[in-house]
Order: structure tokens, then C-alpha cells, then sequence
């Protein structure tokens, strides 16, 4: 089963606006799907950047999100726990919530923006990393979407 995630403010494989980078407000960006099973128990989000110098880069780590939750407003706190949404994980930057892209000059990287639908809260404390996430979603994902965005300097 397929999740369609979209934003109002970038289409799939097109340019993110600066405002949610680090060149400017580095704002999360604001997210929209459909299609999550109905027996699904809660929703978690991973945002990355394979085209890193150093690897897989993590910009942002989000989980527990209400699995009747159908989008995100921008420029979400980047708190441990966001009021009614879930829980934020650590990012590569080493904070808490999103860091938008800030690639190295030159060609464009991909930001994939990945929601996954699950069957189970997961038992995770708030700064949780992608690999910590990752384990425990284990046996749990239903369905899984999502957008790539791209963005250079």
C-alpha cells in the first residue's frame, strides 16, 4: 500500500524554496498525504539526503505522529515533543526536530521526505535517531510514501 505525500510549497523532484533551508529560516516545510491504511496506529516521518559527502545525511527524525493526522503545518517547533503531533528525534546536526538542507556548493542533492504509516506507538524516547526509528518500526510499517525535493547552492 501506497501513502501520497505532497507539499504546497515544492513539487516532486522540483527545487525546495530557500525559506526552508539553512540559507534562510530553515522552517520545516509544510506536508500533506493521503492514503493511510485505517488500521494503522500512528504515523512517523524520516526526511534525508543520500547524496551527502559523508553518507546518508538525517534532517529530520519525527515519530508517534496521530495516525488521523493528514499533514503538517511549516515551521514546526523543534522541540522534543510537539503539542498533538508526536515526538521529534535528533538529527545530523545533532538537534532535535528539522534541519533543512545546507548542501556543499555545487550539484543538487535529493531530500526525500518519507512517511511511514505503522501499526504500533513506538516505545522511543524523544531524540530518538533514524537508526534507532528504524529498528523499531521493524514488522510494523503498513504503507510508506514519498517526496523528493532537491535543493543546491
Amino acid at each position: 500500500m501506497s501513502i501520497q505525500i505532497t507539499s504546497p510549497a515544492f513539487t516532486e523532484g522540483n527545487p525546495i524554496p530557500r525559506k526552508y533551508t539553512c540559507d534562510a529560516e530553515d522552517a520545516s516545510p509544510p506536508l500533506a498525504w493521503s492514503g493511510v491504511p485505517a488500521e494503522a496506529k500512528s504515523l512517523a516521518l524520516v526526511v534525508d539526503d543520500p547524496d551527502a559527502p559523508v553518507g546518508t545525511w538525517v534532517h529530520w527524525v519525527f515519530y508517534n505522529l496521530p495516525a488521523s493526522l493528514t499533514g503538517l503545518t511549516e515551521g514546526l517547533a523543534k522541540t522534543p515533543a510537539v503539542e498533538g503531533l508526536g515526538i521529534q528525534g535528533t538529527n545530523d546536526f545533532r538537534r532535535t526536530g528539522y534541519g533543512g538542507p545546507c548542501p556543499p556548493r555545487g550539484k543538487p542533492h535529493r531530500y526525500f521526505f518519507k512517511l511511514y504509516a505503522l501499526d504500533a506507538l513506538l516505545s522511543l524516547p524523544p531524540g530518538a535517531s533514524k537508526a534507532d526509528l528504524e529498528k523499531a518500526m521493524r514488522g510494523h510499517i503498513l504503507a510508506q510514501g514519498q517526496l523528493m525535493g532537491i535543493y543546491s547552492r
